[in-house]
């Protein structure tokens, strides 16, 4: 029996972006257009990230974050 994940039964990808995320910069993770997340810190390849509408606090590989238009460069 093959073990099967999430993303196999509802076909979802994460793709991985090559961006250059900043601390302030405005991103969001994969196809999602929502939730928002201000980048607060960058280590390595990980980035701290804010939900701007719950301010709940998460990690996030940094390649999975795609920069918001309009985010500072």
């Amino acid at each position: 029996m093959n073990k099967l994940s999430y993303l196999d039964v509802f076909n979802l990808g994460h793709e991985e972006h090559d961006e250059d995320i900043r601390v302030g910069d405005l991103v969001r993770t994969g196809q999602n257009h929502f939730p928002h997340y201000t980048v607060i810190a960058v280590a390595g390849e990980t980035a701290w990230v804010r939900d701007v509408q719950s301010g709940a606090d998460g990690l996030t590989a940094l390649n999975l974050c795609r920069r918001i238009n309009g985010a500072p460069a």
